[in-house]
């Protein structure tokens, strides 16, 4: 069939018409070089601080240094393939992550990928990895406590919701122990948890991931992880990324304690990336703006007001020290940041007193505002009585004879040391704590048996649920201790103590 010239002109005629030039415009630079996971980039002029870019291969960088002539970048992931000359294209997004409900259950990486084999995450919302702290105005005083579930800490040390607690002590004391008590502890209550992982080994953190699923903590956590593994700049952004998970349920009235474990080799991940990208050292070879590292990070952990949703954000640093100097640079720095410490002894540890927590040089600044009214009434004395026993317990070791009151007082603090003992993912309502801390304050161990105390507080527990449920339930609803339930708690306390006894002469 011949060709008709008419309707294929028109044919032609009709698509040079849909035909549209576009014209579009990108800002690309050119790799001048790359090693150590750092790249010196020229011809980015407009590019932005903590701005994301693309190397080849999909590889994403950050520009952390801003120059006359070029801009320095760290690379997030594999620098191996990248060499000189290689293009870089802006993405005119700063570095962000995905935030909401979605990251709730999910184990995910500094950049807020998905590492649990879930699939991919259907975020609607973004936040910046980097936000401002609310300001003197947006905030109200700490006054809500975030129960632990441990005895010690809630009793003598307690963390309230927008306050900033540091867990500091030697390798291998149990820090991350209480983080994961604490997380555990959350599955009744109102708090979102975040554990940011930075540096550990990818062994570790998956034990952690597997502890939370058999306790059935992942319903509440997000986990954040950039193992040792992984290149310094995401270590880097680890932290900030948690917290900026943790703020999407700050501003929108809810609860959240985010778990920075730990920030000693966070600041060691920043120290690498600014000596490679030659900004100049300072004291131990860390950059000028080491404190403000951490200060912009914690700063962020707030009680908001009322008209802002009332919500929270605790922040709870860990600090590993070497050889117990707390005096170090990092541990001084992170130390006037934030609102308390929890010093965690070696020497403690090994002698069984676990949590191994140094009553003297531990300390909440927010005190007993953020604790039940029950737990102030009983705890009141506990701390003095344990700190004046560490004392007396150093003097005696050197063979005095003793008065009766010393006697008394060591006595008392032996038996209160043991009250405080409490094992691995065992964390305890505070309704328990208040009465066994008020059997251990009111001097009803003192004539027990020191060996026979852990056997008392397992048959305590079972005896008052049985026999006088309504005491713990009254402690539990009322958050307080008023005289009709103390009164009923003495008259429990005497009625075990005699059946106690007498099932310990049978033995």
């Amino acid at each position: 069939m011949p060709l008709n010239p008419e309707e294929v002109s028109s044919i032609l005629q009709k698509e040079i018409e849909k035909y549209e030039t576009k014209l579009k415009t990108e800002s690309v630079g050119t790799v001048l070089q790359v090693g150590d996971g750092i790249a010196r980039i020229w011809g980015l002029d407009d590019a932005m601080m903590s701005e994301l870019i693309k190397f080849p291969n999909d590889v994403t960088g950050m520009i952390l240094n801003l120059e006359e002539d070029n801009v320095g970048a760290a690379i997030m992931g594999p620098y191996e393939d990248i060499k000189e000359g290689d293009t870089v294209r802006r993405t005119g997004r700063i570095a962000s992550v995905p935030a909401g409900e979605v990251m709730v259950g999910r184990v995910v990486n500094a950049l807020g990928q998905p590492l649990d084999g879930k699939g991919p995450i259907a975020a609607k919302k973004f936040r910046p990895i980097e936000g401002k702290a609310p300001n003197v105005v947006q905030r109200r005083p700490v006054s809500e406590p975030v129960q632990t579930g441990l005895k010690a800490i809630d009793s003598m040390i307690p963390i309230g919701r927008g306050q900033r607690e540091l867990i500091i002590g030697d390798r291998q004391t149990g820090k991350t122990a209480l983080v994961v008590d604490t997380i555990l502890n959350q599955k009744n209550s109102d708090i979102f948890c975040i554990y940011v992982a930075i540096g550990q080994k990818a062994s570790t953190v998956a034990q952690v991931v597997k502890t939370f699923e058999d306790h059935g903590a992942m319903e509440y956590t997000t986990v954040v992880v950039a193992t040792a593994a992984e290149p310094a700049p995401l270590q880097y952004i680890a932290p900030y990324a948690g917290c900026a998970i943790g703020e999407e349920f700050l501003y929108t009235g809810r609860h959240v304690v985010v778990f920075y474990d730990d920030l000693s080799k966070h600041a060691q991940a920043y120290r690498q990336m600014s000596l490679l990208l030659r900004r100049p050292p300072g004291r131990e070879a860390y950059p000028g703006d080491i404190f403000y590292l951490h200060a912009r990070l914690l700063e962020r952990a707030a009680k908001l007001c009322d008209e802002l949703g009332g919500g929270s954000l605790t922040g709870i640093p860990i600090i590993e020290i070497q050889a117990g100097d707390v005096t170090a640079y990092i541990p001084t720095n992170v130390i006037s940041i934030t609102d308390g410490q929890i010093y965690l002894e070696t020497d403690l540890f090994y002698a069984g007193v676990r949590p191994a927590i140094n009553v003297g040089i531990s300390v909440s600044r927010v005190g007993g505002k953020a604790q039940v009214k029950a737990m102030r009434k009983v705890a009141g004395r506990l701390r003095l009585d344990l700190a004046q026993y560490r004392e007396l317990a150093a003097f005696t070791q050197f063979g005095t004879e003793l008065d009766e009151a010393t006697r008394a007082q060591l006595v008392r603090g032996e038996r209160t040391v043991e009250i405080l003992k409490q094992g691995q993912y065992v964390p305890m309502p505070v309704e328990k704590q208040v009465m066994i801390i008020y059997v251990a304050t009111h001097g009803y161990l003192d004539d027990l048996p020191l060996d026979s105390i852990k056997k008392f507080e397992e048959e305590f527990y079972p005896f008052m649920e049985r026999e006088y449920p309504d005491a713990g339930h009254t402690i539990a609803t009322t958050k307080d201790l008023d005289e009709k339930t103390e009164k009923k708690l003495n008259e429990a306390i005497v009625k075990f103590k005699e059946k106690f006894r007498e099932s310990l002469k049978k033995t």
